[in-house]
């Protein structure tokens, strides 16, 4: 992993020297003394504590397997660090299968509370104890081998629940690289006053909690959304007047295509359609910046070698779909609903099942079993509405333009690709599902805020901010103890029960999870508070940068 550095000593806080500022010329002693001449590294290092900590903490609240489709994953990467990339046919099972060895031996009674959220998850057996199996059908053996090699590897040093935990771990550390990447990335741009409002967005409970479990959707989520900022912040440069000239940016051109490159690969290799969300994305950064910026990328030649790596990462990922078939196989009529139904009747089921996503992708956990009630989502609910609110209302036309375009794209992407394989695999989408997606367009909301239509409103971003990282801590908090009773005492037991009868307890137990959690969480909002005040005092004002990019 490159070192998160910048180029110049004298940058030397939190964000960079504003490229339109070094395209104007300014001298070196002015911008020396700028405000927004300021380090990123420890920016890097925080962000990447406080969301591993966070998710490391719903790795040990989540009972084993009890994550949705984990068990697939886990029994996968597994036996794929042992040798076994894509698993074998066992006559009468339908799904590949793969070897196991004894410590993680499988018993079918471990997941006995799945699909009963009322039974506590203290009724399980342990990985590896007598009666399991040293094999394991898994649905997902011939999907994309990069991420299970990547979160594997601790199952060669440990056996059983030590084993899984250790994995998620691994996946936690993995996704929180892919946050402080964005973190760092957004807070070395100009007119960054808003971005750490919209990044406060990446802690919601659902991105956290499939980060802290072995499910490649985890890091998906936190790949795309590096992959926005840096994208942006790239496509920023290059479309400033005289992006040769930009000798102390903050981030290194090379460093920042780092970011991008790698996490465009990571999001292309996650799952089978990761290339189809890499073109997404980099049309909705297009919408932001200008198709001008977006061609200069390719009038200079030290571009080609960067892009040369993304286009090889997503022939990776087709041709190892193509050959693996994970997208080939034919549903049956149980297995989802409208299996068999035309392009019509899936994208009106998708559309009808919008507020049910969005719902999804905020607190529903496990495997369809835990969600949140409904009065736990009004935080968060506010958060996004105050976010959505300002963006809006603040924005002039190609600000509108960009923010109507990525909504709609938020729309209207799940409910075409879905629609086009309805007949093929009937309508499997799940809100986790689009999750990557609307953390990007609130990205996109940040920056739109940060452009010339927000500054009328500029002085509103530090209190905003702080606003928005209370109410997504009440909500992060809220999620992470209903779902904890949920394994503890069971979905509709009354919580204090909690206390008097607890029938499962996770490593270090249920109360010392919850304090720890509240405590990271807070942590967490501090810092993006910190962040705002910091990224608000850079801020030099409207310069002529805006209005190139304007144009």
């Amino acid at each position: 992993m490159p070192s998160p550095r910048i180029d110049a000593p004298a940058a030397d806080a939190l964000g960079s020297v504003p490229d339109d500022v070094v395209a104007r010329g300014v001298s070196a002693p002015e911008r020396a003394s700028s405000p927004a001449v300021q380090r990123t590294a420890w920016v890097f290092w925080t962000a990447f504590a406080l969301f591993a900590a966070l998710c490391v903490s719903w790795a040990l609240a989540s009972p084993i397997f009890s994550v949705p489709d984990e068990s697939a994953h886990a029994v996968k990467a597994i036996a794929q660090v042992r040798g076994e990339a894509i698993g074998h046919r066992e006559p009468g099972i339908r799904n590949l299968v793969v070897d196991l060895p004894p410590s993680y031996a499988v018993n079918p009674q471990i997941m006995c509370f799945v699909y009963h959220p009322n039974t506590p998850a203290d009724c399980g057996s342990s990985l590896g104890a007598p009666g399991g199996t040293l094999w394991s059908a898994s649905w997902v053996s011939a999907y994309n081998p990069i991420y299970y090699y990547v979160v594997g590897w601790p199952s060669l040093l440990l056996g059983g629940s030590a084993g899984i935990y250790a994995m998620r771990v691994a996946s936690a550390l993995f996704g929180a690289l892919f946050f402080a990447w964005a973190v760092q990335a957004a807070v070395a741009s100009p007119r960054a006053r808003w971005m750490p409002l919209a990044l406060s967005f990446a802690a919601l409970p659902m991105v956290v909690y499939l980060n802290g479990a072995i499910n490649p959707n985890g890091v998906e989520i936190v790949a795309g959304l590096a992959f926005t900022v840096s994208l942006l912040r790239l496509l920023r440069r290059f479309g400033a007047e005289a992006p040769e000239s930009s000798s102390a940016p903050g981030l290194g051109l090379g460093y920042l295509w780092t970011i991008v490159t790698v996490s465009g690969i990571v999001l292309a290799n996650a799952r089978a359609l990761g290339p189809l969300w890499v073109v997404v994305l980099v049309a909705l950064c297009v919408v932001a910046t200008g198709v001008r910026s977006f061609l200069a990328v390719f009038r200079r030649r030290a571009s080609y070698p960067w892009l040369i790596l993304l286009a090889l990462g997503g022939v990776f990922s087709v041709g190892w779909t193509l050959v693996g078939g994970s997208l080939s196989s034919q549903a049956e009529k149980g297995d989802a609903p409208l299996v068999g139904a035309s392009f019509l009747s899936g994208a009106a089921y998708m559309v009808r099942g919008t507020p049910a996503f969005l719902t999804q992708a905020l607190g529903y956990f496990g495997w369809f079993d835990a969600p949140l009630p409904g009065w736990a989502f009004w935080p968060a609910i506010a958060a996004l509405a105050l976010v959505g609110g300002l963006a809006f209302l603040s924005a002039r036309r190609r600000e509108l333009v960009t923010l109507a375009v990525a909504c709609a794209a938020a729309f209207l992407v799940p409910v075409l690709v879905q629609a086009y394989s309805t007949h093929q695999t009937g309508v499997i989408w799940q809100g986790r599902y689009g999750l990557f997606l609307y953390l990007s367009v609130i990205a996109l909301a940040g920056w739109v805020l940060g452009r010339r239509g927000g500054r009328r409103i500029a002085f509103l971003s530090v209190r905003a901010t702080w606003v928005v990282a209370g109410l997504l801590w009440l909500f992060g908090v809220a999620a992470f103890v209903l779902a904890l009773r949920r394994y503890v005492v069971g979905e509709s037991t009354p919580i204090t029960r909690m206390f008097q009868h607890a029938q499962w307890q996770p490593p270090l137990g249920w109360m010392t999870l919850v304090v720890l959690f509240v405590v990271l969480s807070a942590a967490f909002a501090a810092f993006v508070g910190l962040l705002a005040r910091r990224a608000a005092a850079a801020d030099l004002g409207p310069r002529a940068g805006d209005e190139a990019v304007a144009r």
